[in-house]
């Protein structure tokens, strides 16, 4: 813990909190005091201490109260707090009841006190360190799967397993003459704006990013969080995201880039689990169900959401949708029947 570390010293006598000043202080603690319970409970609100010290006998709001209360509030929760009483008896097994982390007795020797309050600083810093982790893993991973690795469980679920997946394939449709011919700038402007919006969609409707790059992305549903609707939760992202391309790309039009974007939907089993090498992981899924959404993504035209019969049969009743035929697609040995969704039907569109 840095030297700057801030410690809430709450006492009701003002004499006791200046001498915790005068101990502290010179070590390069920083030290907020407090006399009164409700006093200490308002300061923890407005700036999270990183340890406190607390009196136990004060009038009104005693100290088991306040170190409920400050478990219980989940910006407090984990802030170490250490009793000091001159109170005998079982105080210590009562403190330890309330949620407090420490206790010394009053008088209490310099040097003891010094020593926990470090110690549990490094304990406060190990925690801290975690959650900023947790909190960067977050931003380069889709949140089921952040949540996934950051678990208890998160070893054996990385771990390959088959499951029935339905999977979400977005391409935008004039990109790359768009990339050869407009400014670096403006290309970046409009790969961001992009990501952005299709991101906040997906998170919408809990989809699992499982990749994107400048011009695509794809998502798939029922891993790592199982989805007993995941072919119905797929289609209407799909519908969602094609509308707020629309949006997009209304402006983009009146800068002068012509944009579309093609989806394609399949359902099918997939092999899912960490792939790669030491130092360089994803959490990925390979299978025929993979590469049939992208064959199926490439042949569809700016705003269309192509989808696959199996994936038809399970929303039909949720989809105005139009039979295109049979695709032949790469990799394929049979064509496959495909749908072009118009529209979510009213009465489930909420």
């Amino acid at each position: 813990m840095s030297e700057s570390a801030t410690i809430l010293a709450v006492d009701d006598r003002a004499e006791n909190i200046r001498l915790l000043e005068a101990v502290l202080v010179p070590q390069g603690y920083v030290v907020v005091g407090a006399t009164s319970g409700e006093e200490a409970l308002a300061k923890a609100k407005a700036r999270t201490p990183d340890l406190v010290l607390l009196d136990i006998v004060m009038p009104g709001m005693d100290g088991y109260e306040v170190c409920r209360r400050l478990r219980e509030d989940p910006a407090t929760s984990f802030v170490p707090i250490v009793m000091i009483t001159a109170s005998e008896g079982h105080e210590k097994a009562k403190a330890l009841d309330a949620g407090a982390d420490d206790f010394v007795p009053k008088p209490f020797d310099q040097t003891e006190l010094i020593g926990r309050v470090r110690s549990l600083l490094r304990v406060k810093q190990y925690h801290d360190t975690i959650e900023r982790q947790k909190a960067q893993l977050a931003r380069f991973l889709s949140p089921q799967i952040a949540a996934l690795v950051s678990s208890g469980e998160g070893e054996k679920l990385l771990e390959a397993h088959r499951r029935e997946i339905s999977v979400v394939v977005l391409d935008m449709r004039g990109f790359t003459a768009f990339s050869e011919t407009g400014e670096p700038e403006e290309v970046l402007g409009v790969i961001r704006e992009f990501q952005a919006a299709m991101g906040r969609v997906i998170l919408e409707h809990e989809g699992t990013l499982e990749h994107f790059a400048g011009d695509g992305m794809m998502v798939y549903f029922n891993d790592p969080v199982p989805r007993p609707d995941h072919p119905a939760k797929a289609v209407r992202m799909a519908v969602a995201i094609r509308a707020r391309f629309e949006e997009l790309a209304a402006g983009w039009r009146r800068r002068g880039y012509e944009l579309g974007l093609g989806i394609g939907v399949g359902v099918g089993y997939a092999t899912l689990g960490r792939i790669g090498f030491e130092g360089r992981y994803d959490y990925g899924a390979v299978g025929a169900v993979v590469n049939l959404a992208h064959r199926i993504c490439g042949e569809a035209k700016a705003g269309q959401i192509l989808i696959n019969q199996r994936v038809h049969a399970a929303v039909e009743d949720l989809v105005d949708a139009e039979r295109i035929g049979d695709l032949t697609l790469k990799g394929f040995s049979r064509p496959i029947g495909a749908y072009n969704v118009l529209s979510l039907r009213e009465a489930v569109s909420a």
